[in-house]
Formats: structure tokens, sequence, C-alpha cells
């Protein structure tokens, strides 16, 4: 029977296995999703890899609401996975995606998702070859959860590792944090500021593509995801065995993020991002890459925000802007839940 994409449901049936499944993937995800992988109708996909390093991430997602300013679930899980495999150095090439949908979750709303999936995978040039769909019970799920896992290839001479800052070198960041976080929060808390907060959700490999062209021997990428720009560079100094010293006046932060964060008592270093990166590199590159990235729509605002230092208790801290010292620790607990 055909799917109802209007007012129709998601029903234990669509997870059977049978023909009620075949036609949520014909109709549904093959229908945004289409390519000469997923056609083929197989269980996986068989393609052709360049030679070289590989690199491989998966994440999943769980986010509330599900549609947000700036973006939704569907989106998210194609940017998030790109982002982590880029900030390998890599080319992201592929991406599988599992769904886990909850009995009774509207198909217009999962078609909605699957689009929105589709065309962020189209516009950074990646395809999504496989997938799976589960269903569970009314009640024992969140409407829906997606999975994402990609693959991707590292360039010849690229080396990006979270454990190879060095003494001296610099800390660049793409742009203004906290934007997604705080996007996220003024929409489950149903909270209205002057301006709209949206969130910053974009794939960054053609930036990084950009970067490492331009500078092979970038040291480390990373997104500051979860936890923010404080938490990363944490795992950063830790994994590196070095110190961390920021100037706060140096990082970007929007002032409507920066207003809500102080009405709602957050400090933006500790808010997620999902379009963002920073850089560690020797000095001596640092100009080039601010103007690489400053080059790029999604790195108009990078900004040189401190330096590598020698510490062998791995601490980050920051001069404030009264000219005093902060110690940026790793963020303690649950700031924001299910942002990502």
């Amino acid at each position: 029977m055909k799917l109802n994409l209007k007012t129709g449901k998601v029903d234990m049936s669509h997870g059977s296995g049978g023909r009620a499944m075949a036609n949520l993937i014909q109709e549904l995800f093959v229908k945004h999703l289409d390519n000469e992988f997923l056609r083929q109708g197989n269980d996986s996909a068989a393609f052709e890899m360049a030679a070289g390093r590989t690199v491989m991430a998966t994440d999943g997602h769980v986010i509330s609401p599900l549609f947000f300013p700036g973006g939704d679930i569907g989106s998210l899980a194609v940017h998030g996975t790109i982002n982590d495999v880029a900030m390998m150095g890599a080319k992201p090439l592929y991406l599988s995606a599992g769904f886990i949908l909850e009995e009774g979750f509207p198909l217009a709303d999962l078609d909605r998702i699957v689009e929105s999936m589709a065309r962020a995978a189209a516009a950074a040039g990646v395809a999504i070859v496989t997938g799976d769909t589960k269903v569970v019970e009314q009640g024992k799920g969140d409407g829906v959860f997606i999975t994402t896992t990609g693959i991707g290839i590292v360039p010849e001479g690229v080396e990006v590792s979270g454990d190879r800052a060095r003494v001296g070198d610099v800390i660049l960041i793409s742009g203004s944090m906290g934007d997604h976080g705080i996007a996220i929060l003024s929409k489950r808390e149903n909270l209205e500021f002057d301006t709209t907060i949206e969130s910053d959700s974009a794939a960054l490999n053609g930036l990084v593509a950009d970067m490492v062209a331009a500078v092979p021997q970038i040291r480390c990428l990373r997104d500051p995801t979860r936890g923010g720009l404080a938490t990363t560079l944490n795992e950063l100094a830790t994994q590196s065995g070095v110190g961390m010293q920021l100037n706060e006046s140096a990082i970007p932060v929007k002032p409507q993020v920066a207003a809500a964060c102080e009405l709602l008592g957050i400090d933006p270093l500790y808010v997620a991002n999902e379009g963002k990166l920073i850089v560690i590199c020797a000095e001596r590159d640092a100009e080039t890459l601010l103007g690489v990235m400053r080059d790029h729509p999604l790195g108009r605002e990078a900004a040189w925000i401190g330096r590598v230092v020698e510490d062998r208790h791995c601490l980050v801290q920051m001069e404030t802007r009264f000219g005093g010292q902060r110690l940026v620790d790793w963020l303690a607990g649950e700031q924001l839940p299910r942002i990502c």
C-alpha cells in the first residue's frame, strides 16, 4: 500500500522486513537519497576507494527538539559525521545512516528529515550509500534517533591528530562560539530574544580541504561540539601533553549568544558548536591559515585566540578581559543535554 506522507504515521510493520518496510524504503528513503549504491538494493554498499589512509567515524544523534533554527536532526546527522572525518584532514566520501523510529512518528516529519539529510549530503559532495531502519514501540523512543558513519581518505602528506600540538604553536578558531547550543536551548525552552539565534550546523569538509591544501602540515583539527571550546581544548592539551594560554578578548561570541548565556548563567566557552573548528598550527603558518579561513564562507570570523605552552599539568588557562588569569577547566556535569 502506498505511503501516506501527509497524515500517515510510522507503525511496527515499517520495521518488520515485509512489504510495508519495502514501501517505506522506496517511497521515502530512496526517493530522497537515491544513488547508484542504494539502487543496487543490497544490505551493504560496495565501492572503490582511492589509495591512502582511510578514516572512519560514527556518531549517534538524539537531539531534542528535532527541528530547530538553522537545521534539524537530519542535516545535523550528516554534518556531524562529515566533520568528524574532516577533522583528521580527510576528504569524506561516503556515509551510512541508521534510523530508530518510534511507533506513531509522523511520516511527514520523517520525510522532511530525510529530505534535509539528502540536501546536506549533496551540498557536501558526500553520498549516503547504505542504511538501516528499526521501529520501536510507542513510548520506548523519542520520535527518531539517527546514527551515521562516514568514510574518507587522507591526502598524501597530511598528518592531523590531537596528539601533535607543540609548545609555541598557535590556536585558531573558525568563528563565533556557542551558536548551536543556545539555538537548541532557546527553541526547547521557548525563549524569545530580540534576534533569532540560529545553529551554526554546517559541513566543514570544504573549508578543511582548502586549509590542508594551503598548509598540509597542520598539527591538529577538532570541532568543538559537546562541551564546547573549553572542553575540546582540554582534550587536545591532554592528548598532546601541553598547556594552552588563551586570550578571552580574541574569542568571538555573537552579542545575542553572549546575552543569552548571561541571562541563563551559562559560559559560552562550554556551549556546543556544530559548524566551527579549532586549528593548532606552527606560528609560521598561522597567517596563511587565517587568510584561507577568512576567504571561505564558513571561516569569515576566524581568529587567533591563543598559544600552546609548556605545562606538565596540561592546563588550559585564559587571560580575561580585565587582565586577570582564569583556569578553563573541563566541563563538569551535563550543561546542556540532548543538543546533538
